[in-house]
């Protein structure tokens, strides 16, 4: 009776382990009508599915520099956008990366994501030669929290893993993973001038 009971309840509480694992808790802080500081939003944020398995959430987006400070419970990271910071602002994402095969990279759409940025991708730079491979015009820190992955550039690729850095400003790159399990990449876009 026992064994009939715990395997359910362990096969339950991993699948819900597993479901919550791709949640991102997000707390913000602001001040209430005392000027005393509270918490505003303490939730977790689903990463959004996106083509070609790509998953992704804005954990937080302004839109003027230096930046206003917001302490109601309008949440900027719901308004929709696309893959640059809105001009003058900020954007804070998450984005997870699966490994990506040979057959399912064959598939995609010449200038796939390039063309995603449309207008505010910088004059600057060669066409991209990758599907994947796009530029913003914005400066972009960027860390890898879990898997590894190649950042691509026109020539090179740069190999990164957990812990690993990169500062990207405004060139053409793409996020390739050829390893077997998904990469995180905690990403701060900040709108910049022409380079």
């Amino acid at each position: 009776m026992l064994r009939m009971t715990f395997w359910p309840a362990v096969a339950l509480a991993l699948a819900c382990s597993t479901a919550m694992a791709s949640d991102i808790r997000r707390v913000v802080t602001g001040l209430d009508a005392n000027n005393k500081a509270v918490v505003l939003f303490d939730s977790r944020l689903p990463l959004a599915p996106g083509p070609y398995g790509l998953a992704s959430t804005n954990m937080w987006i302004t839109d003027s520099y230096p930046p206003a400070l917001s302490f109601t419970k309008d949440d900027p990271a719901a308004r929709p956008i696309g893959i640059s910071p809105p001009d003058n602002g900020t954007k804070f994402r998450v984005v997870e990366f699966p490994p990506l095969d040979p057959a399912t990279e064959a598939k995609m759409e010449p200038n796939f994501l390039h063309k995603s940025v449309g207008e505010k991708a910088p004059a600057r730079g060669v066409p991209v030669t990758h599907p994947l491979m796009h530029r913003t015009r914005s400066l972009d820190y960027a860390v890898v929290l879990s898997g590894e992955i190649d950042m691509m550039l026109d020539e090179t690729s740069v190999h990164l893993k957990p812990g690993d850095t990169v500062v990207q400003q405004a060139t053409n790159h793409a996020w390739i993973n050829r390893g077997k399990e998904p990469c995180r990449i905690l990403f701060v876009l900040m709108d910049s001038k022409q380079p």
